[in-house]
């Protein structure tokens, strides 16, 4: 496996670049337990892969929220918006999604020349982050059915198991939505399927040219950070994968 990855269905449009950056480049996230000149460093390294100085990668401050932010211009570490998703017209900025295990989405509409990228766990993705994301492009000129949607490393249903409790919300939402889950070994657990629940969405918000990673970030630790796996072996958080798109002049 490369040290990045890209999706098909966004590699080679004109202006814009991307990538899924795997635990190579190390721990990339703005969390305070982390050490963060090391985490700077690797930021400032994954900036320059794409041709642009560290202070032009920002990313937010991610609460698993439905929230969005239209960037004008970057910001400052400690001015980052409290939101989970970004979207802009602006060239030479990159937006960077953290993750170590939620889904990253990049979105591209290269007719309007706009992009946007998503931190969707399961709640940001239950309460809306998806649709809201899709929403602010077309405010800037995008058009659903002409986005290009990637979905990135996440953890998959082979590894998700959850509690009894869980699926009651999104039933809620909708009787369909056990299509996202199966038996789990233990009794009245089950496996859930975030990335699937993410395509579904954004299929039902008209999004045509959709792309899913096939990698699993619990399963494999070799190329990705995990919170679940750290979590299970009762172990401090490893770090944060990044996940950019960026328009180039």
């Amino acid at each position: 496996m490369s040290f990045t990855l890209s999706a098909d269905n966004l590699h080679g449009l004109p202006g814009i670049r991307h990538e899924f950056f795997t635990r190579a480049w190390g721990d990339c996230g703005l969390a305070p337990m982390g050490d963060p000149e090391a985490q700077q460093k690797n930021r400032a390294k994954v900036a320059t892969h794409f041709g642009l100085s560290a202070d032009r990668l920002i990313s937010c401050l991610q609460v698993h929220s439905p929230d969005v932010v239209t960037v004008t211009e970057p910001w400052t570490i400690e001015n980052r918006p409290q939101v989970d998703a970004m979207v802009t017209k602006e060239k030479n900025v990159a937006l960077g999604i953290l993750t170590a295990d939620c889904v990253p989405v990049l979105f591209a509409d290269l007719r309007a020349g706009v992009i946007g990228a998503a931190h969707a766990g399961w709640k940001g993705a239950l309460s809306g982050v998806i649709e809201n994301t899709l929403d602010a492009m077309e405010k800037l000129g995008a058009h659903k059915k002409s986005i290009h949607a990637a979905i990135g490393p996440c953890i998959w249903q082979s590894s998700y198991e959850v509690g009894p409790e869980f699926p009651a919300p999104f039933l809620a939402e909708s009787p369909s939505n056990t299509r996202f889950f199966r038996p789990a070994f233990r009794s009245d657990h089950t496996m859930f399927n975030l990335p699937g629940y993410v395509e579904a969405k954004l299929r039902a918000a008209g999004v045509i040219s959709i792309e899913q990673s096939p990698a699993d970030t619990c399963a494999d630790e070799v190329h990705f950070f995990s919170y679940r796996r750290s979590t299970l072996r009762k172990m401090d958080r490893e770090g944060s994968l990044i996940s950019v798109i960026v328009l180039k002049k």
